[in-house]
């Protein structure tokens, strides 16, 4: 069995869906980081059989829409001296900037390239977003 040491002081990205965890990895740009990270993939995982978790032995800004955009099921646990001192459940955002981009060939967006791609959630329950400028629908589940 592999065995992570636990981290002093720092961010477990926990309960990431299986195949996930690269892409939030370089999303946050861990692959270029100068601190101890660790990417855990296909993790035994009692709530969900197999999980992806991200261990960071640093405390760093983390952009939790787009994680919450990701993969809504994400765990973050913040951790100090060795102790999760905060836990945040994340969930689909509102609102999502810069993160998707609108196919629609005649959205604003399209024409217009200093315009920051808009999405409102309009069904959390589907995950479906619509384009703030043009209502192109969108589905968080690809």
């Amino acid at each position: 069995m592999l065995y992570i040491d636990s981290i002093a002081k720092g961010i477990v990205i926990d309960h990431i869906k299986v195949g996930y965890g690269f892409s939030i990895f370089k999303y946050l740009g861990l692959d270029k980081a100068d601190f101890t990270v660790a990417l855990i993939m296909n993790a035994p995982s009692r709530k969900y059989g197999r999980k992806d978790l991200i261990k960071i032995e640093n405390n760093i800004d983390l952009d939790l829409a787009m994680l919450g955009f990701i993969d809504p099921n994400i765990t973050v646990n913040v951790i100090e001296e060795e102790k999760i001192v905060e836990k945040i459940n994340l969930s689909l955002p509102e609102k999502v900037e810069g993160i998707i981009q609108c196919k629609n060939p005649r959205c604003i967006t399209s024409a217009e390239r200093n315009i920051v791609h808009r999405f409102v959630l309009i069904d959390e329950k589907k995950g479906i977003y619509k384009c703030e400028y043009c209502d192109q629908i969108y589905s968080w589940e690809g």
